[in-house]
């Protein structure tokens, strides 16, 4: 059994360059159904449909929503996939397996005002607020993933081209920068950068107070920090950054395949969402404000 999960992982990691986020997500689902069926006395490659069944039962009477277990399933669905590709099983047991399908909740994204507001809050008066702003400002401006944010390196940007080049799901694109994000960057690289870094030898564009690479957990308490000095309510992570950028660019007019294409999605389907968002959003102000509504 765990031979065959440490392969799984290797697979996802080296042939699939599955996110970071995708890894530990499957892996966490297959390593809790792994100790369901250790504790059932069941081998993982002799799993039949009825124990797949029992599984998703067991979770259901556990207080797992809808949505867990529908992704526990594509977890061990793709689990099973990879085992068949490898000869370890002739069938896969998950084939035939329906869950109840999970409510399709749409992104939260910010107002351009509460944006606005959010990038104001760092302060230019210290190493940290330079860095700070430059941050959430690139973040806003291509709408990159938080893991391929604190992974850019600093030949990653082009001060003079007004662009960065990022790597994510092993798929190289390179997004532009708005002029303010532009110059948040050039402040911060010029100017902070040098004085923050550990190592001359460091890499990393975005660092700590230790001169290491920005951790994920950093970051987020950087959001969090910044959320409430702003007052806003909504519950802001990095990604509803990301949602906002595919949003708004798509209210002003942008087309769906160019903001796949920023966003790194390999499916237009993952960008159609922000479609759906917009008309919501537009009925929203219609009902509001129309005199008839």
């Amino acid at each position: 059994m765990a031979n065959l999960i440490e392969r799984y992982e290797e697979y996802l990691i080296h042939i699939k360059h599955a996110s970071d986020n995708t890894v530990s997500s499957y892996m966490r689902d297959i390593h809790q159904y792994a100790q369901y069926l250790q504790a059932a006395d069941v081998e993982l490659l002799e799993a039949d449909q009825d124990t797949i069944s029992d599984y998703m039962q067991w979770l259901h009477d556990h207080g797992k929503s809808p949505a867990t277990v529908s992704r526990c399933l594509a977890s061990l669905k793709s689990l099973y996939l990879f085992a068949l590709s490898e000869d370890e099983i002739e069938e896969n047991p998950v084939h035939n397996i329906h869950v109840e399908k999970a409510e399709k909740k749409l992104p939260q994204i910010l107002t351009g005002k509460e944006v606005e507001l959010l990038l104001e809050q760092p302060k230019c008066t210290d190493m940290k607020g330079y860095r700070d702003k430059a941050m959430l400002e690139v973040l806003y401006a291509t709408g990159i993933r938080v893991s391929e944010l604190i992974g850019l390196n600093a030949d990653d940007v082009s001060i003079s081209g007004g662009f960065i080049r990022c790597e994510g799901n092993g798929r190289m694109r390179i997004i532009p920068l708005y002029p303010e994000a532009v110059q948040a960057l050039n402040d911060y690289m010029e100017q902070i950068r040098p004085k923050m870094i550990a190592n001359p030898a460091e890499h990393s564009l975005f660092v700590n107070v230790s001169g290491e690479r920005m951790s994920r957990q950093g970051f987020w308490k950087i959001i969090k920090y910044y959320q409430e000095k702003a007052q806003i309510d909504k519950d802001i992570t990095p990604h509803t950054l990301r949602h906002s950028f595919a949003a708004h660019l798509l209210e002003n007019g942008a087309d769906l395949r160019s903001i796949q294409e920023m966003l790194g999605h390999s499916d237009i389907s993952s960008t159609q969402v922000y479609a759906q968002l917009v008309k919501q959003n537009l009925k929203a102000v219609y009902n509001k404000y129309h005199p008839k509504a």
